[in-house]
């Protein structure tokens, strides 16, 4: 279908609106109000076009393209009155400098420019005040509001909170707090401000025009893989923005990547190396620490041999720097003892759907919610935890219609968006997910035709769900049995369904299965190889994904190429110039790093890693580190495990230096350095090699994207990909030509193994079950302003205000058992340690069961979990552990 603008002939999709049309064809229609993932606003008029025969003029954003209308979007009749708006808009307003908003739009200031109305003298040169927000990360000044909505509606429609509201106070409206409580302080107001009425409170630049440099990279927290720019005046970072149309976030960020900034420029980088001297840290030069820790590295190699010496590859870390981590431990060590923290949060999908669909990653692009019809969410609480996938969620529900069922033992904040929820117990995954599949054959709701054609295994899945009826299932998980029929009626009879999951699934002695159980499902409703179906985990750290892609793991090299296997040992040993490596896997962080005392290694390197937080029962990790005979720990903080090092090595976070991140969707997306490393930390690239130099290895690299022409050429998935291409694009891996488009979907024609493999699983009772002494169940996770063991996110103010200590998370019934209030200091108790934290008393919570984050180092969480292990993957149980709460003393 065709229309005119402008007097010429353009195409158009059904269902487009005129201004939707302009924009496809490069045509401009300016806006103020208008947001392209909402509905029209229609504040501003500021869109107004002509169309002949109509005797009014009419918004763009709102009026539907139709077959041989004639539209002028630049006529005098337009430009006047666009231009009346703009002189009302400019004296409505006050404001002491050029408008301009965080992302450097200037919206309003452009438009006022370009029509030529000028902004009165009195309004320019007034200070104005700040007003109550529903954030303190930012502050908003009404005098400068125009009341376009922009911020309402994208908090409402785009977040699906409603946060805030405009009312009417002292004859004036204003922008107001009107749930705070919901707030996620993500900034999605603050991005589509065109008058700074709103603004960043974090900045050092406060509320003043920013002048400097932009640098686009890749955000350096969760698997999203947001697209950032980093604003830099100077070399100091002054705040974070977002291009509108770019990457997976689309202009949306969360608090994290927002306001996260701080720890960039804080006091508290290590500067310059370190080592122990009289059993003290003292700082030293790059010669004496790096000649320290290869004398003593080499040491340990030539009395011990290579299996003595381990190390902990990072998943903060680049591509190139995890790949140049790995090559050096089996290229120059001769050993498979690398691992990292994949082993503590997605080891069990690897695993597990690697048996089930012969690769295991996410296998579809988050995008594809919008075609689901239903989508199962389980053991995730992605608002928090991945808050843009989470946007993706919220409009496939609100705008498409999608069905949502979300499975999880706490009240999080997806809920509100739910069908149904489902609230099992910890540990019964298996049960309850055995449940929806028994219901969905009772009722012949399986996909029987792509159960024949694709997979295998059938007939021993039917055999062990026969059980699980809704009765049995109930009695294991706690879930009712309407509630489950509800949840299997929709996932077994609409179509397609996406399956996303997270680290509730996966932390758990049986996360292997788990998995399998959830590719189980997908599979017996024919929900894997198309759009908007799918098995999605949503992978923790900003390069979780990539690490593990880079062979930051013991028993496979780069691109999940066997250790065992004699071609790809060869193949690898003869690009890196050594006669054999070692074909035996090696220990995994569960081994190396807390052994208690009992581990084979004499010597470990740990880059970007926390294992004293972040690893299960804390006081085995520490009296593990503390035999060894040499620790080096690179990083950016000298954290808890950096503290126990005999060498710490001061290295470069994400926003200085060069490289890639692979996202949970399998993007490989460039990071670029925006400001030098403080003092004297160096890249860990450098670092590494400078390491390699001295042990005997010149790796001789001119900067990470000759590292990564020579990853191409050793991994198929990533063959086709070089630093030229990721300038403009970021395909998906499998991408093994330069040609090759990439793979945004996994298993489309045939599964990676072929066919796909059902797993027929029964439900395998916790290690760690509650007891008449531990009566409680402790589950552990994150929140949504902090990240990881917080070493980067403690370290500012504006996440810190947030949530500034551990919270422990009581049901209100608990508490009254236990005679605690909210806000009271409790003492938590397993067989393993005892913590303390702040009670907060709520039903967010079942009963019988507390939720504490270990983000917090005064409260550290895992000195209470323990060491059982998935027997597969070699994952810790987090999500189960017994123990006893009471009101601490004093």
């Amino acid at each position: 279908m065709q229309l005119t603008i402008n007097g010429r002939r353009v195409e158009f999709e059904p269902g487009q609106t005129i201004l939707e049309t302009a924009e496809a064809h490069g045509l401009e229609i300016p806006t103020l109000c208008h947001l392209k993932r909402a509905y029209p606003i229609q504040s501003c008029q500021i869109c107004l076009v002509e169309v002949a025969g109509r005797q009014t003029l009419l918004p763009a954003c709102a009026t539907p393209a139709d077959a041989g209308l004639d539209i002028r979007t630049d006529s005098v009749r337009v430009h006047e009155a666009r231009r009346s708006i703009l002189q009302m808009l400019a004296a409505s307003i006050r404001h002491p400098h050029p408008v301009r908003n965080q992302a450097g739009d200037a919206a309003l200031n452009r438009l006022l420019t370009s029509y030529q109305v000028p902004l009165p003298l009195e309004q320019a040169t007034r200070d104005t005040d700040t007003a109550p927000f529903a954030t303190p990360d930012i502050a908003y000044r009404p005098e400068h509001c125009i009341l376009c909505h922009r911020c309402v509606v994208a908090c409402r429609e785009l977040k699906g909170i409603g946060a805030i509201e405009i009312i009417k106070e002292h004859g004036r409206s204003r922008v107001v707090p009107y749930r705070p409580e919901l707030c996620e302080s993500c900034g999605e107001c603050l991005m589509t401000c065109p008058t700074m009425a709103l603004t960043d409170a974090v900045s050092p630049q406060g509320d003043r025009v920013w002048s400097g440099e932009k640098t686009l990279t890749t955000c350096g927290y969760c698997g999203c893989g947001c697209q950032l720019e980093i604003n830099t005046d100077q070399g100091r970072v002054m705040g974070m923005s977002t291009p509108f149309a770019s990457g997976v976030n689309q202009g949306s960020l969360c608090v994290k990547g927002r306001f996260g900034y701080e720890f960039i420029g804080s006091q508290d980088r290590l500067v310059r190396p370190l080592i122990r001297k009289n059993k003290s840290l003292e700082e030293a030069g790059w010669e004496e620490a790096l000649s320290l820790a290869a004398d003593r590295l080499q040491g340990i190699l030539h009395a011990s041999g290579p299996n003595s010496l381990g190390g902990l590859a990072s998943a903060k870390c680049t591509n190139e720097e995890n790949y140049l981590f790995q090559k050096f431990f089996r290229s120059l060590i001769g050993t498979n003892n690398v691992d990292h923290c994949a082993r503590l949060c997605h080891a069990s999908s690897v695993t597990g759907l690697k048996a089930a669909f012969g690769s295991g990653a996410m296998t579809n692009p988050i995008r594809d919610v919008l075609k689901s019809r239903v989508i199962l969410i389980t053991g995730s609480n992605i608002t928090e935890n991945h808050p843009i996938f989470a946007n993706y969620v919220v409009e496939a529900v609100l705008k498409h219609g999608a069905r949502l069922i979300v499975a999880d033992p706490r009240r999080i904040c997806i809920t509100r968006f739910a069908d149904v929820w489902l609230r099992p117990k910890p540990g019964t995954n298996i049960a309850w997910l055995n449940g929806l599949m028994h219901i969905i054959l009772q009722n012949g709701w399986q996909a029987a035709e792509y159960i024949e054609k694709r997979t295998e295994g059938f007939a021993e899945l039917a055999e062990a769900v026969e059980e699980y009826s809704p009765k049995y299932v109930a009695g294991i998980s706690g879930i009712p049995e309407d509630e489950l029929f509800k949840a299997a009626e929709l996932f077994g009879t609409l179509h397609p369904g996406s399956i996303l999951y997270a680290m509730g699934i996966t932390q758990h002695v049986s996360g292997t299965a788990n998995v399998q159980s959830l590719a189980n499902l997908a599979m017996l409703t024919g929900n894997v190889g198309l759009e908007g179906g799918g098995v999605n985990p949503l992978r923790g750290q900003n390069n979780v994904q990539g690490a593990s892609d880079m062979g930051g793991l013991p028993n496979v090299l780069p691109g999940y190429q066997p250790v065992t296997d004699p071609e790809s040992r060869r193949h690898f040993a003869a690009s890196w110039s050594v006669d054999s490596l070692p074909a035996e896997p090696g220990l995994t962080t569960s081994e190396m790093a807390a052994g208690g005392g009992v581990t084979p290694l004499r010597g470990l390197y740990i880059m970007g890693e926390n294992p004293v937080l972040s690893d299960p029962h804390q006081a085995r990790v520490i009296e593990t580190l503390k035999n060894l005979d040499f620790l080096v720990v690179q990083d950016i903080f000298l954290s808890d495990t950096a503290r126990l090092a005999d060498v710490v090595l001061p290295g470069a976070c994400f926003a200085e230096k060069e490289g890639t991140f692979t996202n949970s969707e399998r993007k490989v997306q460039r990071v670029r350095r925006a400001v030098p490393p403080p003092g004297l930390a160096r890249e860990d690239l450098w670092i590494i090699a400078d390491l390699a130099g001295r042990m005997g290895r010149a790796w001789d690299y001119q900067g990470a994207a000759e590292v990564m022409q020579e990853i191409a050429s050793l991994t198929p998935s990533y063959g086709g990909l070089t630093y030229d291409r990721l300038e403009y694009e970021s395909p998906a891996w499998p991408c093994p030509k330069p040609d090759h488009p990439g793979t945004p979907r996994l298993h489309q024609e045939r599964f990676s193994r072929g066919r796909g493999r059902f797993h027929p699983l029964t439900h395998r009772a916790a290690v760690d079950p509650p007891s008449r002494d531990f009566p409680l169940i402790l589950t552990t996770g994150r929140v949504g302003p902090h990240y990881h063991t917080g070493t980067m996110t403690r370290r500012g103010i504006a996440l810190t205000r947030l949530y500034p200590e551990a919270l422990a998370e009581i049901n209100i019934r608990d508490a009254a058992r236990l005679g605690v209030e909210d806000g009271d200091m409790v003492r938590i108790e397993s067989i393993q340690g005892s913590i303390q934290a702040k009670a907060r008393v709520s039903e967010r919570t079942d009963a019988g069961v507390i939720f504490v984050p270990f983000h917090f180092r005064e409260s550290p969480v895992n000195a209470l979990t323990g060491s059982a292990l998935d027997p597969e993957a070699g994952i810790p149980e987090y999500k189960v552990t017994a123990v006893r709460v009471k009101k601490a003393e004093g």
